[in-house]
């Protein structure tokens, strides 16, 4: 299978990191094809401009890059952190600039003549591994929780992707080495479960 590894976090060290780095190695040691993408370290920028959006397709040949890698892919996994109850600014933009109409997604009429969203991906099964340095109760508690309606709703479901599995490891910040390499496992066999061997 072909899998696409989305990582955003500046810190290629942090639990973030490690997470992304072992989705990455564990995939390939399934025998998967990896896209390994560090959106920090590839200077991803974030911003789409009026001439892309208009075209659909961009000038810069890194985003092209990732739009034919995803559109490819037979599976994704999403790899950030929970920053005000969002993903990082460089991976927000990827969204808007990859996760695009004719690529990902686009719009068809329903019986009544209302546009409706036609997912595009071949992908059917996303996997997004975060961070966060507030419980997960206590996000609950004040917002819900945003990145599960973000991934799950707005993103996937609209691209043709129904099967996302999502794992929060927090507190992040406080975690032992000890509890970080536990999660760092957590996160490999959620990948091996995603996509086993073939």
């Amino acid at each position: 299978m072909n899998i696409m590894v989305v990582l955003a976090h500046p810190v290629r060290a942090s639990l973030t990191g490690a997470l992304g780095e072992g989705a990455r190695e564990t995939l390939a040691a399934l025998g998967h094809a990896v896209q390994f993408h560090h959106l920090d370290a590839e200077g991803f920028d974030p911003r789409i401009g009026a001439e892309e959006l208009a075209a659909r397709r961009s000038a810069d040949p890194l985003v092209e890059r990732h739009c034919a890698e995803l559109a490819a892919a037979d599976g994704i996994v999403i790899v950030h952190p929970n920053w005000w109850s969002q993903p990082p600014a460089n991976l927000k933009g990827w969204i808007d600039r990859v996760v695009r109409p004719g690529v990902a997604y686009d719009f068809a009429k329903d019986d009544a003549g209302k546009s409706v969203p036609v997912g595009l991906l071949k992908a059917r099964t996303a996997v997004v591994l975060n961070t966060a340095n507030v419980p997960q109760a206590v996000e609950q508690s004040l917002v819900g929780d945003p990145l599960e309606a973000l991934w799950a709703k707005v993103v996937f479901d609209r691209c043709g992707v129904k099967d996302v599995r999502r794992r929060v490891f927090a507190v992040a910040a406080t975690a032992s080495p000890e509890q970080r390499a536990a999660w760092v496992e957590e996160a490999r066999a959620l990948v091996r479960d995603a996509f086993p061997a073939g």
